[in-house]
């Protein structure tokens, strides 16, 4: 039987690879939908392959990650639920103010436009693209270490490590260099349609722990949604910035699915 739910897109963030979306594809698809997660533009097929080629990865920034993601919605059969984490979570936004999508859900967002907080533990997070500013055009990859303090601070450093050798791979610089001076730039690509009062639903979650994406972060995010009538929920998690990755994924996905199943979707 054919579902008749709308397809889900999955969009990752930065450092890790499109098939960490795996465990979340399969339970979405027990549940009735069509998932589908495409890797950003330049991202190889398998995690080795990434790790193989960063060049490839290299200076794609906000734009073309949104085009990317907006020209393989044009080729599904139907409007899509878009489901992003971390930077896939700000892509996701960017499309549903596009009206790309039915709905979205932005699990812990980067930073849009318009949000000015920027917690010293953000900072730390990013500081190993941030430390050399002709990292603007390449792609950088994090340690164990640094991916300990910025995704698995939560986590036993034996579950950060497992996680860190399972599913990271480089990530671009640029958007991190644009969503950095995105209130200084007019025209910014960080800049999200928040005052679209005909999309869909939206929901926001943050995370207690999260250390790249701080709680003062995904509130100040709320905050520019406050001139639409549309929808905007928020959820929170004592969780860190692994949370669709580690142990207790499956907790956020069932809030997610719940969420759904609320707004008939």
């Amino acid at each position: 039987m054919t579902s008749t739910k709308a397809p889900v897109v999955f969009i990752h963030g930065l450092w890790l690879h499109a098939t960490s979306w795996t465990l979340w594809q399969e339970l979405f698809a027990q549940t009735g939908y069509e998932t589908f997660a495409p890797g950003w533009p330049g991202d190889a097929d398998t995690v080795e392959a990434c790790r193989a080629d960063p060049d490839s990865i290299a200076n794609h920034g906000i734009d073309d990650v949104t085009d990317h993601y907006a020209a393989f919605i044009g080729t599904l059969p139907a409007r899509p639920i878009i489901i992003g984490h971390s930077f896939g979570g700000m892509i996701a936004e960017k499309l549903l103010g596009l009206d790309y999508g039915d709905a979205a859900i932005g699990i812990d967002a980067a930073q849009i436009k318009g949000v000015l907080p920027l917690p010293l533990s953000a900072l730390r997070s990013t500081l190993p693209v941030f430390k050399n500013p002709a990292n603007l055009h390449k792609a950088v990859s994090l340690t164990a270490k640094e991916f300990h303090y910025s995704f698995g601070n939560a986590l036993s450093e034996e579950e950060s490590d497992d996680l860190y050798e399972q599913w990271t791979i480089p990530a671009p610089a640029k958007p991190l260099f644009e969503a950095a001076t995105a209130n200084f730039t007019l025209h910014s690509p960080g800049k999200v349609n928040t005052k679209n009062e005909d999309r869909g639903p939206l929901l926001l979650t943050m995370g207690k722990q999260d250390h790249t994406v701080p709680e003062a972060i995904t509130k100040s995010t709320v905050k520019q949604y406050k001139h639409s009538v549309a929808e905007t929920d928020l959820e929170e998690f004592d969780r860190g910035h692994s949370l669709t990755i580690d142990s207790g994924w499956r907790d956020v996905a069932d809030v997610c699915l719940a969420w759904l199943n609320k707004h008939g979707l």
